[in-house]
């Protein structure tokens, strides 16, 4: 009898540690997202260790632009998404069922001048242009260089290129927009090395590319700033493919407060975050004192709250449809989990 109790004992131990074992293993998540400063509430929820203490392994798969993202998600490669919000609405009008779960920042994106485009600002200019004096900018540019301004930005669908478009079209007042400017569409890195390297005359960045330009350039100079671009200007977001899915909505609910939680931190103490921040978007080439005076100058467009954002991606939703990069205009609201987001809310 003795010896039963013995073995029963040693098979409950071992039954205990295969539990425990399986869920030390943590429920895997793949992540797609853009390499820019707006997913950094990724990489401090990564970096703490805060997503394994939660149960989850994650997966980073970095993309170069929202478009390849979002091809990775409809293909059910990834199993959400931080980076620009407007490309799910196109994956949204082709079947994905993918939401918003929170924010992450606004106003990430600028519009950074060169050279002889730069030297036409008015002096200490940051961007507040008035529509007018932009036109000036743009005619006087082409009339003493002989060419178009060349503007960098990202493939046609993705939002640096829409909402520079927007921007032109809708708030300067310059359409078409090719009989002003010409728009080269690249990936972020090449668009950073274009602006650089002089290839280009002006480029629609974001943090840290607009740090390490203003450090590396000194005539550098804004055109127009991301409040000028759209005030409260759509950025990253965190998404969910299939939120309401029984097996997605538990773990979609923990990395949506881990996310609130890295977001709060990020525009409360942004030097705690700069490590994870430079381990991931540094490359061994960024310093973190470089990446620490990006995130503190980027301290309060980290937001979290959905709401800030949804006029936004109204208006840019129908200029898309109206330059025929949507076929037709998806309920705004339906791409948002307000739900989940009030039961994340701090």
């Amino acid at each position: 009898m003795k010896r039963l109790f013995s073995f029963l004992m040693v098979l409950g131990a071992l039954a205990v540690s295969t539990v425990g074992g399986a869920a030390q293993a943590g429920t895997p998540v793949r992540i797609g997202y853009i390499p820019v400063l707006g997913s950094s509430a990724l990489f401090v929820l990564d970096g703490e260790g805060w997503a394994k203490e939660a149960g989850l392994d994650l997966n980073l798969v970095r993309f170069t632009s929202g478009p390849q993202a979002i091809q990775a998600l409809v293909s059910g490669r990834i199993d959400a998404y931080v980076a620009g919000v407007l490309p799910l609405l196109q994956a949204r009008a082709h079947g994905a069922d993918v939401k918003v779960v929170t924010a992450a920042s606004i106003e990430e994106l600028e519009v950074v001048a060169r050279g002889p485009l730069a030297v036409l600002l008015p002096a200490g200019a940051n961007g507040n242009l008035a529509p007018e004096a932009v036109k000036t900018v743009l005619e006087k540019f082409k009339q003493e260089q002989s060419h178009l301004p060349r503007i960098a930005a990202q493939p046609a669908g993705s939002v640096p290129d829409s909402l520079l478009r927007y921007w032109l079209q809708k708030r300067v007042g310059v359409n078409p927009v090719t009989s002003a400017v010409t728009i080269i569409g690249v990936d972020i890195d090449a668009a950073q090395q274009a602006f650089l390297a002089g290839a280009v005359d002006a480029a629609v960045l974001r943090e840290p590319a607009l740090t390490v330009v203003r450090s590396r350039l000194k005539d550098a100079g804004i055109l127009a700033s991301g409040h000028d671009l759209m005030p409260d200007q759509p950025g990253s977001v965190l998404a969910v493919v299939k939120p309401d899915a029984p097996d997605r909505q538990v773990w979609a609910k923990v990395l949506g407060g881990l996310f609130v939680r890295a977001t709060t931190l990020l525009a409360t103490h942004p030097d705690e975050a700069a490590p994870f921040v430079t381990r991931a978007l540094g490359g061994g080439i960024l310093s973190e004192d470089v990446m620490k005076k990006a995130l503190e100058g980027s301290a309060s467009r980290f937001v979290s709250d959905p709401a800030r954002i949804i006029e936004g991606v109204r208006q840019l939703q129908a200029f898309e449809v109206e330059q025929g990069l949507l076929r037709q205009a998806q309920p705004v609201e339906g791409l948002f989990d307000l739900d989940l987001w009030r039961q994340l809310k701090p």
